[in-house]
């Protein structure tokens, strides 16, 4: 029939105005068919087949139809007649009334009655009934008047369901087709009606007949309420005047008997006739908001319909508990899913979901069966979706008292029951505002319970297995608690941050109770509004835990606080008492109770603080005991009771003539109560005796029978607590408390959603990280399925983030301790083979990981837990799973700069190849390289691997490059100081103490590793050395003083000491004194260690110096260096890369200061004495002192040519000139001839220098000096075999020249001077012991031949003087006689040539010393 489709009356005509007549031809075709086959099994029948109809006098015997088959005639006549244009125009009921009225019949049975309602379905499903259709509504309205009050007679079960699937199939067309609009209100409520009827007939039918009549209800609600968004607020306005309070639909009403239904029979069958719609003006509305609060009330009483009616034995039973409410439910959530959207634009519909239909939801939550919890749980879900700024209150009460009940199985829930409420719970968390919005609403709201902490808490707790094995529950619970943190976490990329926001203390008392948020649009209102709140409810918290302990001290404490007035009141005190969740009730009883003035007005604003309005008495007495426990004294409860009636009465005088007919009333339920539910009172209190005991209570009246019966059979069925439970939340919810409830949701605060911005999640994450990271890891020890495993690993990650973004480093360092355990690198157990058994295991390798995530990212945060991070590192680095840069030695590598050593571990790959099982490790020092030795021939051949232990393997390996482990130290520079320090400290603990002796090569590795990474972190912090640098110079210390053979732990010492010097000391000048001071450890490292690494030492001294000489400025720096530079003049190996740094230094003076420049003359000299170089070296190390003494003159020329104080400065230089005067002197007694004679030769030159001013006590100095030399050249001379010191002639004669050249430089500065007389015969003395000495048994021809000429030079120069001449000064005369007297005995023949004047004196002077001579001949020869 779908294939079929008429012209609808707006495309019955085309533009021109002419009509295609196919549509004509084709709904006439249509009719005609259709009446057609209903004629047709009519006549089947024979009731049918003939029918006579005569005239009233039966004069005529004409054959005439039934008006039934008249009418279907006529119909076939007319649609053939109507033209295409004229459909538009058509009525609907000319076409449909024939086929109503077969359906209406009763002399119809069920073939004919299904075969006319098969022809209603087939022209409502043709959309040829549309809203421009004329008369609409007056013809939909007769179709499902028809419908639902089709008779038919029963002739077979079959066909009796052929027709009730029939009556399905039209009203769901009605309700689903273009025309729905035209529908009623009323109509729609006789459709839900009737269906829901024809669903309870086929319980007594075949199991399709069940199926199809629930879908087509299903289907039914589902058309009617997405028509909801279509409905326009201002229509419903209008709608809602008429104040429509009927119960039209009320499964209440159902019963058996044929005033509501009708079983069918043999007979006949009605259904639906007269269901009982109350005809008001709202329902007689079109289509609309009335109608669906009918079919929600109607819905929400089929919740009850067990307790209601007595099950039809000839229906096949419906399980009512569980079977009619669970389809009632499913209904509500098919409506609720369609129109949730749009009911809080409709007030009405909105106020009904508020209270009947949340309040039957909440009493169906604790419904024994999972079914009807999961269907309530969804309602819930989608309300909450779209709703929840409506729902505040009910939706804390749904989670108090549903979810939080249920998910625990203290309170005696099912498994079953835990299982779906924990789904349900998860499904809101999946929410990303959801807990936020619970901590915004219900935990910062005085007078709320704190739902997040609760929600949190259960989660926590859940996630806990109860034994080994992991169930469902732990599982849900999981998932849940990671999917609040990421949605937390989530937040964390956006911002403004007003976590950080301070929210000052309160200074004053003030009315805070009622206190509302001004804007929740605005967060920066309603966040600072939050604040506030939550801290005075932490605060109350604290004041009730004082309370419940001791009332005074509690009063104190709120008074202290502020949140109680400073003298109390008796409104302050009721309202602390009405609002504050988690008071004993029991204290709280005695003290309203109390006879006291100030508890009796307490008492009196107590009550004052409920709204008994409308409520029954029972209902208010209910509400009212439940804040309290009742006392047991008489007099007590009197009070209270009197307190109670004023104000029932002062609101609802309605019943009571006064207060005291409400206080009698009371007390008597009070005592009906206490007979009706005490269990050792046997004779309980009859309806007549409860009657008769209250009589003319009223004024001296009686109440009305009625209202006393029904509060005798309320209290009877409900007990009223006067022992109610203690605490907030995980209570079932009693009619009163939900009475209560409403009433407060009219004065509670807005509801705040929170978007996506971190408002409030540092106090929530503050509250759940540890029990989430505790239930997270519990999880994760007892899972083995991988998916759960994924799923706590981001869980853990989520809480990083978080705890890093909070900065709550305690959070973050628990984590990484948990994490670490589940590595299993720290379990000391012995493992056959690590490796393979590390990359089998995929949760340890998960963990590793998350471990290295975690500290890559969130590094900053870490503290105490870079130990178990760096034991990680450690147990990796032992089983051989480590980078091969990162574990190798990067000392070895001497050609690579120290730049190379963050490089390395940075970016070096992951070793390649599989680590082999059972591979030796390398051994350090002597004794583990002779044991290797030992057992080479005894090493047993290794194990070749499985596929298996391959994979594992190679798996593994992929881990630990994932895991980039060498940024953790190479990126350290961008972490915290504090952290710093704890990664330092922890790499400085991990490495130990050794001993002189290393007990295991394992723990020498270790502490190498260590080590490394320790320089590792020093070099890249060179910004932050200071916080450094005392570390890690203990642990070298220690190391470098304990160790006395060659090993690898010290070479790492050493060298990575010299890596840190050399690239810090560029970027500190403060320390460099102290990096250089460091390096006086290379100074007292074991002979033995010093020898072995002295080559290496000296090339990185030697790079040292070369990069950093001009930031080495104080002279202690400088003593270091060239004190190593010293040492290896006295090492084969390491003396050419020494002198290369001391050729750097001094050559050409670049590098040469005040500081370094005794010292570095004295490095030189120690270099040109060493034997161990060649004397071409040694001659190099003369060259470099003798070109130093150009840095002296320099030096001069820029003092005297600034002003200051110059002759401290220039004795200073004249100070390093005789120190390189006296260094160049003890080379000049070398015994190789070459090196000997050079350096006299520079020793000349360096004496005789000019530009330096030498003070006369200097050239005194240095007088002595020569003298020392030329003693010590005489003796070797003398004394010392020819073989050893060869050509000493020569090296004399360079002497005594050198002597000689001297004394005229300085006879400017000495001649004045007292003492140059005493110098000139010294000089003289010295020359004569020269003239005579004896170099192999005879003296030699160049000193007799040079020393007259010397002699003579002096002489003449002497005399151009001035100096030497003969006058009549005593004492010049006593300096001339002495002169020739000494000039004599070497060159006699001089005086007359140098003093041709004096030829007497000479001659006289001569014969005395020709009288002398024989004594000096004799002591020549001796």
């Amino acid at each position: 029939m779908g294939g079929l489709r008429a012209a609808s009356p707006s495309s019955g005509a085309g533009a021109g105005g002419e009509s295609d007549p196919t549509p004509r031809v084709a709904m006439a075709c249509v009719l005609a068919s259709e009446v057609a086959t209903v004629l047709a099994i009519m006549r089947r029948n024979v009731r049918w087949a003939g029918v006579r109809y005569g005239g009233d006098d039966g004069a005529d015997d004409e054959h005439l139809d039934h008006p039934l088959i008249a009418g279907l005639k006529s119909l076939r006549r007319r649609a053939a007649s109507w033209d295409a244009r004229q459909w538009r125009d058509v009525e609907p009921l000319l076409y449909l009334r024939p086929f109503l009225d077969v359906v209406r019949s009763d002399e119809t049975g069920a073939p004919i009655t299904g075969a006319a309602l098969s022809s209603l379905h087939k022209i409502l499903t043709l959309d040829l009934v549309g809203p421009d259709t004329p008369n609409l509504a007056e013809a939909m309205g007769a179709v499902v008047e028809a419908v639902t009050g089709c008779r038919f007679e029963v002739t077979d079960p079959a066909s009796e369901e052929t027709v009730l699937v029939r009556v399905l199939q039209v009203l769901l067309a009605c309700v689903r087709g273009r025309g729905a609009p035209a529908l009623a209100n009323r109509h729609v409520c006789n459709i839900v009606s009737t269906c829901f009827r024809v669903v309870q007939q086929a319980g007594t039918k075949g199991e399709l007949l069940q199926r199809v009549s629930r879908q087509t209800m299903q289907e039914v609600v589902r058309c009617v309420f997405a028509r909801l968004p279509d409905v326009h607020a201002a229509v419903v306005a209008d709608e809602e005047t008429a104040g429509s309070k009927n119960q039209g639909l009320s499964a209440g009403d159902i019963g058996n008997g044929k005033s509501d239904y009708v079983c069918l029979n043999s007979s006949g069958d009605e259904v639906g006739s007269g269901f009982g719609v109350v005809q008001d003006q709202a329902m007689m509305e079109l289509f609309g908001v009335p109608c669906m609060v009918e079919i929600l009330q109607f819905l929400c009483s089929l919740l009850n319909i067990a307790e209601d009616i007595e099950v039809n034995p000839r229906i096949n039973p419906i399980d009512f508990d569980e079977d009619v409410p669970l389809f009632a439910l499913g209904l509500i959530n098919s409506a609720i899913e369609l129109s949730a959207s749009s009911i809080h634009r409709h007030p009405k519909l909105l106020a009904f979901v508020q209270d009947e239909l949340f309040r039957n939801l909440m009493q169906f939550g604790l419904s024994m069966s999972p079914l009807i919890l999961s269907t309530v749980c969804s309602i819930v879900f989608t309300l909450f979706y779209y709703l929840r700024q409506e729902l505040k209150l009910q939706l804390e009460a749904f989670f108090s008292c549903v979810i939080l009940r249920l998910g625990q199985s203290r309170y005696g829930a099912s498994y079953q029951q835990q299982e779906v409420a924990l789904e349900a719970l998860v499904d809101f968390c999946r929410q990303k505002e959801f807990m936020a919005e619970m901590y915004a609403n219900m935990d910062c709201d005085l007078q709320s319970s704190n739902i997040f902490e609760d929600l949190a808490n259960l989660l926590s707790k859940s996630a806990f297995p109860v034994k080994s094995p992991l169930s469902t529950l732990n599982v849900l619970a999981l998932d849940g608690l990671v999917s609040v943190i990421q949605a937390i976490a989530e937040r964390t990329d956006n911002a403004p941050q007003h976590h950080e926001q301070t929210v000052s203390e309160i200074s004053e008392y003030f009315p805070f109770w009622q206190l509302k948020c001004e804007n929740t649009n605005d967060p920066d209102q309603w966040v600072r509004f939050i604040h506030q709140q939550k801290s005075i409810k932490r605060n109350l918290m604290v004041g009730v835990e004082h309370f419940n302990r001791d009332k005074k001290k509690g009063f104190e404490y709120l008074q202290g606080a502020h949140l109680l007035p400073g003298k109390l009141d008796p409104s302050s005190v009721a309202l602390f008492f009405r609002y504050t969740p988690g008071l004993d009730k029991n204290l709280l009883g005695d003290y309203l109770g109390n006879h006291d003035e100030f508890s009796i007005l307490v008492l009196h604003e107590f009550a004052k603080t409920f709204d008994f309005k409308e409520m029954n008495l029972d209902t208010a007495l209910r509400l009212f005991l439940e804040t309290f426990r009742l006392p047991g004294e008489s007099q007590k409860i009197q009070r209270i009771l009197e307190a109670f009636s004023e104000r029932y009465y002062e609101q609802s005088p309605q019943m009571f003539v006064n207060r005291d007919a409400a206080l009698v009333l009371s007390y008597s339920v009070i005592m009906l109560n206490t007979d009706q539910h005490n269990v050792r009172v046997k004779k309980k209190m009859t309806e007549e005796d409860f009657i008769r005991n209250n009589r003319r209570i009223n004024g001296g009246n009686d109440l009305p029978r009625e209202f006393l019966s029904e509060l005798y059979y309320s209290i009877c069925r409900n007990e009223i607590r006067t022992i109610p439970e203690q605490g907030a939340g995980c209570s079932e919810m009693s009619f009163s408390g939900w009475v209560d409830l409403m009433w407060k949701s009219k004065r509670t605060s807005a509801y705040i959603t929170c978007d996506s911005y971190p408002f409030l999640d540092h106090d929530m994450f503050t509250i759940m990280a540890g029990p989430t990271v505790a239930a997270i890891s519990v999880v994760f020890d007892n899972v083995e399925h991988e998916e759960f495993l994924i799923g706590c690993i981001n869980g853990f990650l989520s809480v990083a983030k978080l705890a890093a973004f909070y900065h709550l480093d305690d959070v973050l360092n628990d984590l990484v301790v948990a994490l670490c355990k589940f590595t299993t690198l720290l379990n000391t157990s012995y493992v056959n083979d690590p490796v393979t058994a590390f990359g089998e295991d995929t949760k340890a390798r998960m963990a590793t990981e998350a471990v290295f995530t975690i500290a890559t990212t969130h590094g900053d945060h870490i503290r105490s837990g870079w130990r178990n991070i760096v034991d990680c590192i450690l147990r990796l680095h032992k089983i051989g799973l480590l980078p091969g840069r990162l574990t190798g030695d990067t000392a070895d590598d001497q050609e690579s700069s120290s730049d190379m050593l963050p490089s390395m571990l940075a970016s070096s790959p992951v070793v390649p190849q599989v680590v082999p099982i059972s591979t030796p490790k390398r051994s350090y020092g002597l004794m583990g390289r002779f044991s290797q030795l030992l057992y080479l021939d005894a090493e047993e051949p290794r194990f070749q691997p499985t596929e298996e232990q391959l994979a594992a393997q190679r798996n593994a390996s992929e881990t630990i490059k994932k895991c980039q482990i060498g940024t953790i130290f190479t990126e350290s520079k961008f972490l915290q100081a504090d952290s710093l320090l704890n990664l330092a400290k922890a790499l400085t603990q991990a490495a130990g103490r050794p001993q002189k002796i290393t007990s295991s090569l394992d723990d020498e590795s270790t502490s190498v590793f260590c080590l490394e990474l320790l320089i590792t972190v020093t070099l890249n912090n060179r910004d932050r050395i200071v916080l450094l640098w005392q570390g890690v110079f203990e642990l070298i210390t220690h190391i470098v003083q304990s160790t006395v053979m060659p090993c690898n732990l010290v070479e790492k010492a050493v060298f990575g000491l010299l890596h840190i010097c050399q690239r810090l000391l560029p970027y500190k000048e403060n320390l460099v004194d102290d990096l250089l001071r460091s390096l006086q450890l290379i100074l007292k490292l074991d002979a033995r260690v010093a020898d072995a690494y002295c080559e290496n030492i000296t090339q990185e001294v030697t790079r040292l110096v070369k990069a950093n000489a001009t930031h080495i400025k104080s002279q202690m720096g400088w003593r270091t260096i060239i004190s190593l530079l010293c040492i290896t003049a006295r090492h084969p190996d390491a003396s050419d890369a020494g002198f290369e740094a001391l050729v750097f230094i001094m050559s050409e003076g670049a590098h040469l200061s005040p500081a370094n420049f005794v010292l570095s003359v004295e490095a030189s000299r120690q270099f040109a004495e060493s034997r161990l170089g060649s004397a071409e070296r040694s001659i190099h190390a003369l060259n470099l002192m003798a070109e130093s003494v150009n840095c002296l003159t320099c030096w001069s020329r820029e003092v005297k040519e600034a002003s200051g104080e110059s002759d401290r400065i220039l004795e200073g230089i004249a100070e390093m000139w005789l120190r390189l005067v006296q260094a160049l002197r003890k080379v000049c007694t070398d015994q190789r001839e070459e090196v000997r004679n050079h350096a006299l030769l520079l020793l000349h030159r360096c004496l005789v220098v000019d530009g330096i001013s030498v003070s006369s006590s200097a050239w005194l100095m240095s007088f002595d000096i020569v003298f020392q030399l030329l003693d010590e050249l005489l003796e070797i001379a003398q004394n010392h075999s020819p073989k050893d010191f060869r050509n000493m002639e020569m090296s004399l004669l360079h002497a005594v020249k050198l002597l000689c050249k001297v004394f005229l430089q300085s006879l400017n500065d000495l001649s004045s001077q007292n003492s140059f007389s005493k110098l000139w015969l010294e000089v003289l003395d010295m020359i004569e012991k020269l003239v005579k000495v004896k170099v192999r048994g005879r003296r030699t021809e160049k000193l007799q031949e040079a020393i007259p000429e010397l002699i003579k030079n002096i002489l003449l120069v002497l005399k151009a003087n001035g100096i030497l001449s003969k006058t009549s000064t005593s004492e010049e005369n006593s300096l001339w006689e002495a002169t020739w007297l000494q000039v004599n005995k070497i060159a006699p023949s001089l005086q007359p040539e140098v003093f041709p004047d004096s030829e007497g004196d000479i001659s006289k002077q001569s014969a005395e010393s020709k009288s002398d001579s024989p004594a000096q001949s004799e002591g020549v020869n001796v």
